[in-house]
Order: C-alpha cells, then structure tokens, then sequence
C-alpha cells in the first residue's frame, strides 16, 4: 500500500518546494468524496503503478484508505518526469467512466509481408461499475495481415459495460512500411 501525506497549503511555490524534496502532487477526488490534495514520493509512487495487478490503487493517506484509479497525469515538458497526478476513488457501485489499457497478443502475420503493428488507441474509455470494468482488454493480433485493424465494434465487452469510443475507430492495424 502506498503511503502519502496531506497537503496542508496549496499553491505553484509549495507544489515547487514538494518537487524539489522529491514528492508528486495528487488531487484525490470522487462523486460524493471530499476532494484530498495529497503528495507521495515519487520513487514510491512509480513502483507502485509499475508493481500494479488491477485497474485500482490501493492508498493510505493520513490514515485513510483508498482504492484509486489514475485518471490523468502531467508530464514535464522537456525531462518526461510526471508532475502531477489525478486520482479517482474507486467508489463500489457507482456508474463513471473509466480509461481501460490495451494490451496485444501474439505477432502478426503482416509483419513478415513487410508491415508494422501500429496502437492507434491505448487506452479506450468504458463505462461501468468498477467491479464490472475489466482491468484491461488484450487483443489477439496474429491473424492480422497487412491493411488489416482491429476496430472497436469487434471487442468483446463485459456484461454492464459501454464502449464510450465510436464504433468506427481503429484499435490497432497493421500497415504499410515506408
């Protein structure tokens, strides 16, 4: 479990002062709960997200403890470090929207035909419950040929779950290499 610390003054010179002594700045929000600007180690915080099996995060800041879901993040321009992270509580039950990884399986059969796999969507936005969400969709590609995609209308989705992408929108393809 991650461990992080209240904010008590909020503001661009103590965001800068919690950088420099090594800390990423969160907002913690939800629907019906009460919003935490929150600080971790950035060390601590990056093990974690990489060490994750599930969708959520499990968190303890000052005592209370949270299941999150990374909703967006700030990179800085120039070095690539995350600056600034927003986190939604995961509250059971309720209906959000929520932004589901892409994985591939497989090599595809255009790679040989002098084609390359090409990941137009990373993410793709689903509507559910987070007990109904799954933790990311993997898409088998070997049967892909040159030319050939993976669009969103052939997914499988779970049951109490909605697309919130158009139906029309290439997920991954395979295509021509320059």
């Amino acid at each position: 479990m991650l461990e992080g610390i209240t904010r008590e003054s909020i503001g661009t010179a103590s965001a800068k002062k919690l950088r420099r002594d090594g800390y990423l700045t969160a907002n913690i929000y939800a629907h019906g709960v009460e919003n935490i600007q929150a600080a971790f180690k950035r060390g601590d915080f990056t093990k974690a997200v990489r060490a994750k099996e599930e969708l959520t995060l499990s968190l303890n800041v000052d005592g209370k403890d949270l299941k999150v879901v990374i909703q967006e993040y700030q990179l800085h321009p120039v070095h690539g470090d995350v600056l600034h992270v927003d986190l939604r509580v995961a509250v059971p039950a309720q209906v959000t929207d929520y932004l589901i990884p892409v994985r591939t399986a497989g090599t595809p059969k255009g790679l040989k035909n002098k084609g390359v796999l090409q990941i137009q969507k990373k993410r793709i936005k689903v509507r559910g419950t987070i007990e109904d969400v799954p933790t990311n969709f993997t898409l088998e590609v070997s049967h892909l040929d040159r030319d050939d995609s993976i669009l969103i209308r052939d997914m499988d989705v779970p049951a109490n779950c909605r697309l919130m992408e158009r139906a029309d929108v290439a997920v991954v393809g395979v295509i021509k290499a320059k």
